[in-house]
């Protein structure tokens, strides 16, 4: 997988479309791209939310919309590899599946869209980190019992998505809002990755399509070489982590990834100040 990596790199020669951007600054690039893709296998999200330490390599313009472009593609195999978990028929999808998320984020994606395009790289970065921070510590200190059991239809569905799709059109992060939708309800896994993943999966495309028919010119020729030098890191990682899904304990893995994640956040805001 590193070898395939290094040798894309010199035959793409990526300093014409990335000056400066050296083979050392790649590897970790790909090293973080790597555990996110990994941990996005094994719980079914927070792949952008781990991802986002690229930010401090890349400019929020060129990385965000590679964020969506490899989540979209490591949720692809995810839901691929546990197809058996996901919603099958209509019932599955409506009212308490993921299909009023789905609708309801797509109504927010154009306003997150519009943030990415028209606030300052040091303002998105701030708003990114602060984000994660916050959702990392709301998943360790969250409540032990549920406390919106009756939030659970078709309405609550839609607002929670169209915050999702807000949130995911400037940050490639749209799961954030749902999976505290879903967390606080106590779901159970199997069930939290049914609604998230086809909710990610859909919305990562959407911000992309979105993003790419209004603003063409984020995806010149360093966002398709940088993608092109990371998707042989990011499939295998996924592969790796939903590998890991079904014999390791969720709990365990989960708190690192929250910590992780206030690493991610912490790196984040201290680099816009």
């Amino acid at each position: 997988m590193l070898l395939i990596a290094v040798f894309l790199y010199w035959r793409l020669n990526p300093a014409a479309a990335a000056p400066g951007f050296t083979l050392s600054r790649f590897l970790i690039l790909d090293a973080i791209l790597f555990f996110a893709g990994f941990m996005s296998g094994m719980i079914g999200f927070a792949f952008s939310a781990i991802g986002a330490a690229i930010l401090l390599l890349i400019q929020p313009l060129v990385g965000v919309p590679l964020l969506q472009a490899l989540s979209a593609a490591n949720q692809m195999l995810s839901v691929g590899q546990l197809r058996d978990e996901m919603p099958k028929s209509w019932r599955d999808w409506w009212p308490y599946g993921p299909g009023p998320c789905i609708v309801g984020g797509l109504v927010g994606v154009p306003v997150g869209v519009w943030l990415l395009n028209n606030l300052p790289a040091k303002t998105l970065t701030l708003i990114f980190g602060v984000l994660i921070g916050l959702y990392a510590v709301y998943s360790v200190f969250k409540p032990a019992e549920p406390k919106l059991q009756e939030c659970n239809g078709a309405k609550s569905g839609l607002l929670v998505g169209a915050i999702g799709g807000s949130i995911g059109g400037f940050t490639a992060f749209p799961g954030a809002a749902v999976f505290v939708w879903t967390s606080i309800r106590s779901l159970p896994k199997a069930q939290m990755r049914a609604i998230l993943q086809p909710y990610i999966l859909v919305l990562q495309l959407v911000s992309l399509a979105t993003n790419a028919a209004l603003h063409p010119h984020n995806f010149g020729s360093r966002f398709w070489t940088l993608l092109l030098l990371t998707i042989p890191v990011v499939l295998p990682g996924t592969m790796s982590g939903v590998s890991t899904y079904r014999g390791v304990s969720e709990v365990t893995f989960r708190r690192v990834c929250y910590l992780l994640l206030l690493v991610s956040g912490a790196g984040l805001i201290a680099k816009a100040f």
